[in-house]
């Protein structure tokens, strides 16, 4: 901002002004296309639909409000932060996200993020905290006003998106293939059960709607007309009596939060559905004791929460313990038969393993993995390779046991983990400071009134009248929703971005940042320097930053553009096209040859086009196809040695290879088994990973130690059918009928009565 001194000077800096607020309206703006587009984009062409597409307009939004910003300063002659009373943990935040990821098991992705996902990186923690702080510096409360309601305008894009989805009719399904029906979608996502809108996944829908209901009803509220309105009374009167008296307005938004609770309904998630309604009590018990609504109180948390449990009896909700109480299920009751004996299956036992309980053994691998690294974690964002290291014994017996958990589905737990005691003290610093501020300083009135006084609600040379705590009070329980959803799962891009600039709108709102407590170079004090002409500097500085911030957007394009070709050859590679594959494989590594997930996916597919040559006799082809992909399967491990991903595709490398010609089979295999026992050293109690290394160990060192190997493989997991198979057939081959016939007949008895190729081998056998 411009000094108030240099009034004085205006005559001479006219045109140097109107760059200035050129720049001012690139930074608001820019803001509201954050929260109006965030939430809504995805596309079908990268590797994954929705996070990715969100993660990277945020970056580069980010990169076009800094670049902005660092250019006023310039040409203010002036470095110009403001402090705010978070400004102490989150510099301690930033530094414990930078110390792990310098530390990390894997840097690149504590940098990037976990890929085809980014959220959570250190460059995107980066982006949120300069969003803070960009917002806070720039913006006033005429702009908190404006991003809140493009923020409930994207919110009702995105809940008209989804709440068709859970009747059979998609929009995305319309748009990706012309059908408006729930057709493109595979049976891991099912709108008609659990919808997930632009959002992706039914747990991201539910939180962003908890963070909406409260600011949807506090508009409703605004816009009610006031009993004391009138014609004659004054400007003053009518903000005392809070209300603009906009029936249709009112109305509107009555509307729009029974939209958004439907659609929280129908995403059919516990975590998001107890955070709302914690965030709930949270805003009207600080209304009922604030006395905002006064009179009005009782009518307008009947309205609301009659409407929310009306909708849940008739539609269900996603608490086992409540939803007895619930129509669909009392129906369901009625409807069977009441002599049987048989009990009806659990909630969340449909289909698989309780999710609860898949939760509660995720959350003892992460304080396993914390144990082992206290201070600083095992990295930023590298759950995945952590919690193999420490995933429990009792991981191998659930529906998910062969799934790849790349977080701990608890914010809190996942930044213990991966960043330590540092990482999650001052993220826990954050949210209590914050607390502190809204109830000792946003949230106190002066006889109870229903807003803040005048005065205290100036902000920053804006002229403001007042700004209602009804609304500042919405903004925090829909903060507060934030942190009861992430503790049942994490956060996502859109939810980062409130976590982080909710606090600023709300100091922004309450007025309780102090112009003069800046960051500024020279200091506030100093008489500035009159900008009266752009010097040479200034301009040499101005042209660095353009290059600077069009270099950062032009890396977000390749990266974006490496990203569709490993899609598109990743996709050619599932469905067996592997020479079609190569071409945009080696693009994508062309693009970005640091990015080690698309040098393992080159890797396997040239080992595969190897094998393939191999059998057709084309042994010099096949040789250097061989050679090429043992390379790139070198460089990937050597920088990147604790991703047990990298080695579990290596393993793969070997095993296709040694699968085409005897000449290949004892070389090939031997890596195999190397590379093999050191994922089993990566993941000691990874099933899968001990069948593996059992059928390879039979293979290549003789049937007894595979045997040996495999006895434990069981251990771990009492139910697998093919690591009891490979068992039987090691056992028949070492000379121990009985035993092998035991274990097969332990198939048929425990696992599968109808398994034709037990009962075959049997029949072989003799039995």
């Amino acid at each position: 901002m411009i000094p108030w001194k240099m009034k004085f000077y205006l005559p001479y800096i006219i045109p140097l002004m109107k760059i200035i607020n050129f720049c001012n309206r690139i930074i608001e703006f820019s803001f509201y296309a954050l929260f109006l587009l965030v939430p809504i984009v995805f596309s079908g062409s990268p590797s994954e639909l929705f996070e990715f597409p969100k993660m990277w307009l945020t970056f580069g939004i980010t990169t076009i409000i800094g670049a902005s910003w660092i250019a006023k300063m310039i040409l203010q002659k002036r470095i110009f932060i403001q402090r705010t009373p978070l400004d102490i943990p989150l510099i301690l935040f930033l530094a414990s996200q930078i110390i792990s990821t310098i530390f990390s098991l894997d840097p690149h992705v504590s940098l990037w993020g976990y890929y085809s996902r980014f959220n959570g990186g250190l460059l995107s923690i980066i982006s949120y905290i300069f969003l803070y702080y960009a917002f806070v510096s720039n913006l006033e409360t005429k702009h908190v006003l404006k991003v809140l309601k493009v923020s409930l305008f994207s919110g009702l894009i995105v809940a008209l998106w989804g709440f068709p989805s859970h009747f059979g009719w998609d929009p995305t399904c319309y748009i990706f293939r012309g059908s408006f029906d729930t057709s493109c979608w595979t049976d891991a996502f099912k709108p008609t059960i659990r919808i997930f809108s632009t959002l992706g996944q039914p747990a991201w829908l539910a939180a962003y709607m908890s963070v909406l209901i409260p600011l949807s009803i506090s508009y409703f509220l605004r816009n009610l007309k006031s009993k004391s309105e009138s014609s004659h009374e004054n400007q003053e009167s009518r903000i005392k009596n809070y209300g603009s008296g906009n029936f249709f307005l009112a109305s509107y938004f009555l509307l729009l939060t029974s939209l958004f609770y439907a659609c929280l309904t129908y995403t059919d998630t516990r975590g998001g559905f107890i955070g709302f309604w914690i965030a709930n009590i949270i805003f009207w018990a600080i209304l009922f004791f604030k006395k905002y609504l006064k009179e009005n109180f009782l009518k307008y948390f009947l309205l609301f929460n009659l409407i929310f449990i009306v909708f849940n009896f008739f539609s269900g909700v996603p608490i086992s313990q409540l939803s007895k109480f619930t129509l669909p299920e009392l129906n369901k009751i009625k409807s069977s038969n009441p002599t049987s004996t048989h009990e009806l299956p659990a909630a969340g036992e449909l289909g698989g393993t309780d999710s609860g309980k898949i939760r509660l053994l995720v959350w003892r691998g992460a304080i396993d993995a914390w144990k082992a690294n206290p201070i600083i974690g095992t990295g930023v964002e590298t759950f995945a390779f952590a919690y193999y290291r420490y995933r429990p014994v009792e991981h191998n017996v659930t529906s998910e046991w062969d799934y790849l958990y790349n977080k701990a589905h608890n914010e809190y737990l996942n930044y213990l983990a991966t960043t330590g005691a540092f990482g999650l003290g001052s993220y826990l610093a954050i949210i209590g400071l914050f607390i502190f501020q809204v109830f000792q300083k946003t949230l106190k009135t002066q006889n109870d009134s229903p807003l803040r006084s005048s005065e205290n609600l100036k902000v920053r040379s804006t002229g403001s009248l007042s700004i209602p705590s009804i609304l500042i009070t919405a903004l925090f329980a829909g903060w507060v929703s934030i942190l009861v959803s992430n503790f049942f799962g994490f956060s996502v891009v859109i939810i980062n971005l409130y976590f982080f600039l909710i606090p600023a709108f709300i100091f922004i709102l309450s007025g309780i940042l102090n112009p003069q407590k800046v960051l500024s170079f020279p200091s506030v004090s100093d008489e500035p320097s009159v900008p009266s002409k752009t010097s040479i500097i200034q301009w040499i500085l101005l042209v660095a930053l353009l290059l600077t911030s069009s270099l950062f957007l032009q890396n977000l394009f390749s990266y974006w553009s490496a990203d569709l070709n490993y899609a598109n050859g990743s996709s050619l590679d599932k469905v067996g096209s592997y020479q079609e594959a190569i071409t945009p494989l080696q693009n994508a590594v062309n693009a970005e040859p640091n990015e080690p997930v698309y040098k393992d996916e080159l890797s396997i597919n040239l080992g595969t086009l190897a094998s393939a040559l191999y059998l057709q006799k084309d042994a010099s082809g096949a040789a250097q196809l061989s050679r090429d992909a043992i390379t790139i399967s070198d460089n990937v491990i050597n920088t990147h040695p604790n991703n047990i991903v990298y080695w579990k595709n290596r393993v793969r490398l070997f095993y296709t290879l040694a699968q085409s010609g005897k000449d290949n089979e004892k070389n090939y295999y031997g890596k195999a088994l190397s590379s093999i026992i050191k994922a089993r050293e990566l993941a000691p109690n990874d099933a899968k990973i001990s069948y593996n290394y059992g059928v390879l160990a039979g293979q290549t060192m003789g049937p007894k130690k595979g045997i040996e190997i495999l006895e434990h493989t069981i251990k771990l997991k009492p139910d697998y059918r093919d690591a009891y198979f490979a068992l039987g057939l090691f056992y028949h081959e070492v000379g121990d009928n009985q035993k092998a016939i035991n274990t097969y007949q332990y198939i048929l008895k425990n696992i599968d009565l109808q398994d034709k190729q037990v009962q075959d081998s049997l029949k072989i056998w003799g039995k």
